[in-house]
């Protein structure tokens, strides 16, 4: 665990282990000249995702401290007249070149795409001064390099804050008021300053709660959340159901309210407030807690086997070679789009646009099959020794308060799509395979009722999970994200 003479660091006690976590807020501003202190500039580089979010917000956090917040961008990038409509401006020496940006900062945090940052890191690492420090919000880079068999240069210091949440959501929560909440970790600490740095950085994103990871375990269970429930295996679970549906006899438009908006309605909004056990609970009828056991039972160990193929696929490192391979391709085969079809592009809107789903009851089958794969992802990422703090955001509250709203209002494209190119691609790439796996096996188990192990429930309903969403969500943003949705 790492220690700072600036930040305050605090137990978080779960059902069977000890975290130590920082406290963030507004009121820890005042803070941030020592957390800072030697650092005249931070360049952010790129303009993608987190690039916008994490650009502003650090500059408004530390308008009175003496740090510049400058962007580095390609010459002639169509970023650029973004980046100025921001407020970054070559007039106001807050916009320049990237590479000189690189070499003039005292930190540089790199938030260009992934596979950017593989093309780019040798000539980075080679322009950033001595004694700089190197702040990456993902920690792709450090799988690249263990790829390769290279690693960071021995004069830098290396540091991670990865937010628990798309860029967007970063920073319509920070003008909301409040932040999102922060992983970080320390990887090169050459100076004794890099986790001072880390926590200063987090806490000028605004971040309620901060807590520690390293670098490499961060990576795994981003780049696996992105693909499990967080984003690919949530689009294969709302297509797979709304075909269900139809089958069965409903309308589409009541296909796609059982389904998507079930799920990014009164589910998430119960599991924020109440934990994944809160939708168990809120089921009434004997009836309605037989078929969610039923669905349960059905998709539980099938999506566990798939979950365990994608961490398999991240941990050796074959995702990662996947994303910087379809980099190399995307001049001449650019991704599609993901929403045309029927469902979304036309009963979606329609039905987004009818709002009133407040007071929309929970559908058991729905809230089986999500609860399931949320479930599976959770023992997944804790048989690999993932940290509790970890494990809640990366599975639960990322998807529930940060992602799920913009699939909400706007559909299955504006949540993906505002995210990383690494997590476009993975979401892409398996919620194809989710899709699959619901209509070819987990489908015909629970119409079949062939699933006879009770002993899952009994896990489910005894998983110290439960509890330990609880300590997790006394540290959650303060206030909702707002979209102008139900």
């Amino acid at each position: 665990m790492s220690t700072s003479d600036i930040f305050e660091m605090e137990d978080l006690i779960f059902t069977n282990s000890t975290e130590q976590i920082v406290t963030g807020g507004r009121d820890k501003f005042p803070l941030l000249s020592k957390a800072f202190k030697d650092i005249k500039q931070i360049g952010i580089i790129g303009w993608g995702s987190q690039g916008p979010a994490q650009s502003q917000d650090l500059r408004d956090s530390l308008k009175n401290t003496g740090v510049k917040v400058k962007i580095g961008l390609r010459e002639n990038s169509s970023s650029m007249t973004k980046a100025r409509k921001a407020g970054f401006t070559e007039e106001n020496g807050t916009l320049g070149e990237m590479y000189d940006v690189v070499a003039e900062s005292d930190m540089v945090i790199l938030l260009i795409a992934d596979s950017g940052q593989v093309a780019e890191y040798k000539k980075i690492f080679t322009t950033m001064k001595k004694g700089a420090t190197l702040g990456l919000s993902h920690g792709f880079l450090l799988g690249h390099l263990k790829n390769v068999g290279e690693y960071f240069p021995d004069d830098i210091n290396v540091v991670g804050v990865c937010p628990k949440g798309m860029g967007p959501s970063v920073r319509r929560l920070y003008e909301q008021g409040s932040g999102i909440n922060d992983s970080f970790a320390v990887e090169c600490d050459i100076d004794s300053r890099a986790t001072d740095i880390a926590l200063g950085w987090a806490v000028a994103l605004g971040a309620p709660c901060i807590f520690e990871t390293t670098l490499e375990m961060e990576y795994r269970s981003d780049i696996f959340g992105e693909r499990g429930i967080l984003l690919g295996a949530v689009h294969g679970i709302v297509e797979a159901l709304y075909y269900i549906f139809c089958l069965k006899g409903a309308s589409k438009k009541a296909a796609y309210r059982l389904s998507v908006k079930n799920i990014t309605g009164p589910i998430s909004h119960t599991i924020s407030k109440n934990g994944i056990i809160g939708v168990y609970n809120s089921l009434n009828s004997g009836t309605d807690k037989v078929i969610f056991h039923e669905m349960y039972k059905a998709a539980y160990t099938p999506s566990l086997a798939l979950l365990s193929e994608i961490y398999d696929e991240v941990e050796n490192g074959n995702e990662i070679r996947s994303v910087i391979m379809a980099g190399r391709r995307n001049n001449e085969f650019p991704m599609g789009n993901i929403d045309k079809s029927e469902m979304w592009d036309t009963v979606g809107k329609t039905v987004r646009e009818t709002r009133g789903d407040k007071e929309m009851p929970i559908y058991p089958m729905t809230a089986g099959l999500y609860c399931a794969v949320m479930m599976a992802q959770i023992d997944l990422l804790t048989k690999r020794g993932h940290c509790v703090s970890e494990i809640c955001n990366e599975s639960v509250i990322e998807a529930v308060d940060s992602l799920n709203p913009y699939m909400h209002h706007a559909g299955i494209a504006h949540m993906i799509d505002n995210c990383s190119t690494t997590a476009r691609l993975g979401a892409r790439k398996w919620g194809p395979r989710f899709f699959a796996l619901i209509m070819q096996e987990i489908k015909p188990s629970f119409s079949s009722r062939l699933i006879a192990d009770n002993d899952l429930i009994d896990a489910f309903v005894n998983h110290p999970i439960h509890n330990d969403l609880k300590v997790c969500s006394e540290r959650r943003p303060p206030i909702d994200i707002s979209l102008n949705i139900d």
